[in-house]
């Protein structure tokens, strides 16, 4: 049986920490910026985390 190939567009949009948190780019910050509060893009700006078994899922996909 072939091996499996990693999910291209998952590791594009996905971090894996060395603890194992998957790390992720908010959405909505790639246009339209002038009608979205200052306070809503600085909070954008950070990341986020899954977590679960949706993290799970994420790492299945970057390591298969």
């Amino acid at each position: 049986m072939p091996k499996l190939k990693s999910h291209s567009g998952a590791k594009k949009r996905f971090k894996v920490n060395k603890s194992g948190n998957v790390k992720f780019a908010k959405p909505n910050r790639g246009h339209f910026l002038a009608k979205k509060a200052q306070g809503r893009k600085r909070k954008l700006r950070k990341g986020g985390y899954l977590s679960g078994k949706q993290a799970a899922n994420v790492r299945k996909m970057i390591n298969a």
